[in-house]
């Protein structure tokens, strides 16, 4: 259960909720990626439609989020948090689900068919780059903690723990990645060149995913260190 610390509103709306929303949000826009590429491996052209759609209307809402955290900043914090530093972790943010909503719309607009010898593999590769989001979900989520604790004490111990996670899971993400580039490679004679050039830029924005999660996090642990 998460402590009321007055000082957080003491000037104005507090910018660390709204950041957190902000990160739930494009979270949650990141996951519909999942079912997304299920429909894309299972040749579903409706529910690649419906899911795309979902996916943009999600970063929208991401969007606006986001703008509204921006509009509503003030320019001096009462706060051990530095503005610049807050704006940055939403950028960092902000580049995820605006990652998300570029594969769906590449995915659909070229209507790309994913191979069948890299199917399953590619599929895990998207789920684990969800695990990172996830993770860096969680740790943004401590940030309210870290604030109310002046970012000192065993809440500094739990964050840096979620960091090493995020970052374990990242490597993962870039190890499944070499994979599934390596398995293409194998096959990519068989296909028409544009399909093959579009694949690997799907796949390196699939791994783009993981890696702005871990800059999530490692953002955060440059606050840890001031």
């Amino acid at each position: 259960m998460r402590r009321y610390n007055p000082i957080l509103n003491l000037f104005g709306r507090s910018p660390v909720k709204p950041l957190q929303e902000h990160m739930s949000k494009v979270s949650e826009c990141v996951r519909v990626l999942e079912p997304f590429f299920e429909a894309v491996v299972a040749g579903n052209e409706n529910r690649v439609r419906e899911l795309q759609e979902k996916i943009a209307g999600l970063e929208n809402e991401a969007d606006d989020l986001k703008h509204d955290l921006r509009l509503h900043l003030p320019r001096t914090l009462f706060l051990p948090v530095e503005r610049r530093d807050l704006l940055e972790v939403l950028t960092m943010q902000d580049n995820i689900a605006n990652r998300a909503k570029d594969l769906a719309g590449l995915v659909r607009g070229r209507k790309m068919v994913i191979p069948d010898q890299i199917g399953s593999q590619f599929l895990e590769f998207v789920r684990r780059s969800i695990d990172a989001c996830a993770q860096a979900e969680k740790t943004v989520n401590e940030l309210d903690e870290l604030v109310e604790t002046g970012f000192s004490g065993s809440e500094v111990e739990i964050v840096q723990n979620l960091i090493k996670q995020l970052d374990r899971l990242e490597k993962e993400t870039d190890q499944i990645q070499v994979e599934v580039r390596a398995r293409l490679f194998e096959i990519e004679r068989d296909l028409p060149p544009v399909d093959v050039m579009f694949l690997y830029r799907l796949i390196d924005w699939t791994g783009d995913i993981g890696d702005f999660s871990q800059r999530v996090g490692s953002r955060l642990q440059l606050l840890l260190a001031k």
